[in-house]
């Protein structure tokens, strides 16, 4: 009688991307640290919603924690293809951490408003100068065929970490403990990618690129102009991102002029929860119950959904109804996101990487703030509605003029625009 034998999970899910240990350490240890992270991400802008009443200074308080990267991921690039990247993120995990104790402190003691800018600032820009070293490093932790779901994963536990750190924060204040003290737990917690991280070091892939002085600067975007897909998926994302996704960042000037809901309540934070979860469960999907659907189809349907339901969460104003729609919402949006960063990541070299993935940021976390400067004041002298709903507008313009079906097979890499290669070689913060 034979012994029954296991079957090995299908390549480019998320379970054969876990069968990786070096990936699967670094994976566990930056979701511990996103919860950190998010629980931070998720307070400070309601804290100071809550402080200033205005979604001008919100949209600002995201422009310090995500400008520095549409001014610095390319320069961080060129770096992170220079230097030893293991080093390189230690270093800014550490950076991090520090900053995260003094914000703690001058939560505390209530500081003037200009100094929470300071610190996030610096926090964004640390965040941007590792941001390029650990996710061009990161495809390189699995074989090819495995990419999307590492991909799915990364992005899955972003989004997770949006969940738990939300709710761990309103577990943590329901037991007593103040703003302050969440954030020095926060600090805590980049120990989780730290110490796995200096016992397992990143691929020493640098200096795969010879591009030298200004022409390393430009070398993603020449490379992104010769292989259109790349083009087509950076432009449509950076015009997604100011357009469409001001509603994120603006999160609690949003509920609270729509439906009349203080970011310190109750109500806010399980529709914040909510969200989270539907874009935890989107990205998740691009790896497991959407791993054979192709991602062209993908992304064209995500985007129409976006649209509608940013519609529909544009206009309503019943809480009840909100509650189901931000879940919808939230998984279309990361569906979307994680579909594209794929389809990014299956279009590039491990020596392009470098070059491409602080475009990518450039055109997904660093144009962010710009629509949040732009959607701030807007807000405070009209409403969130209009908003919103040009946004929706935007993206199923956007869907239409993206649609990766109408490239050729010239514009991909080795001209498969589908197929997977079988054999080769996240953000954490």
């Amino acid at each position: 009688m034979s012994s029954p034998t296991s079957t090995p999970p299908r390549s480019g899910t998320a379970r054969s991307a876990l069968q990786h240990r070096h990936f699967r350490v670094l994976f566990i240890g930056a979701s511990l640290s996103n919860v950190g992270t998010w629980m931070q991400n998720f307070m400070l802008p309601a804290y100071l919603d809550v402080r200033t009443g205005s979604a001008a200074f919100v949209g600002l308080l995201i422009f310090a924690q995500l400008g520095p990267m549409l001014f610095g991921s390319v320069p961080a690039g060129v770096l992170a293809d220079r230097v030893d990247r293991t080093r390189l993120i230690l270093a800014m995990q550490a950076s991090m951490m520090v900053l995260s104790v003094v914000l703690g402190g001058l939560a505390r003691w209530s500081a003037p408003i200009w100094t929470i800018f300071a610190i996030q600032l610096g926090i964004g820009i640390a965040n941007t100068v590792q941001a390029p070293a650990f996710n061009a490093s990161l495809p390189s932790l699995v074989p090819r065929a495995d990419i999307g779901g590492a991909v799915s994963l990364n992005s899955a536990m972003i989004n997770g970490s949006r969940i738990a750190g939300p709710a761990l924060a309103a577990f943590l204040g329901w037991i007593g403990l103040d703003l302050w003290q969440l954030f020095l737990i926060n600090a805590a917690t980049y120990c989780f990618v730290m110490v796995p991280l200096a016992k397992n070091h990143l691929p020493s892939i640098n200096g795969m690129n010879k591009a030298k002085g200004w022409r390393a600067l430009t070398a993603g975007v020449g490379l992104a102009r010769r292989r259109k897909v790349l083009l087509v998926l950076l432009s449509s994302m950076f015009c997604f991102s100011v357009v469409s996704l001001p509603y994120i960042g603006l999160f609690p000037s949003v509920t609270r002029l729509n439906l009349g809901l203080a970011a310190d309540s109750g109500a806010y934070k399980v529709l914040y929860i909510t969200w989270g979860l539907g874009a935890f469960l989107g990205a998740l999907s691009v790896g497991t119950v959407f791993s054979e659907v192709s991602r062209h189809i993908l992304i064209r349907w995500s985007f129409r959904l976006f649209a509608l339901f940013l519609f529909l969460f544009a206009i309503t104003s019943n809480f009840a109804v909100a509650l189901p729609v931000s879940l919808v919402l939230g998984f279309v949006y990361f569906l979307l996101a994680t579909a594209m960063m794929t389809e990014l990541q299956h279009n590039l070299t491990d020596a392009e990487r470098a070059s491409i993935m602080p475009l990518w940021f450039m055109s997904f976390g660093g144009s962010i703030p710009i629509g949040n400067l732009l959607a701030g004041p807007i807000m405070d002298a009209v409403g969130a509605r209009w908003v919103l709903a040009v946004g929706a507008i935007a993206a199923a313009v956007n869907g239409v003029v993206s649609d990766l079906g109408r490239l050729d097979e010239d514009d991909f890499l080795d001209g498969e625009p589908t197929s997977i290669p079988e054999t080769g070689p996240s953000r954490l913060h």
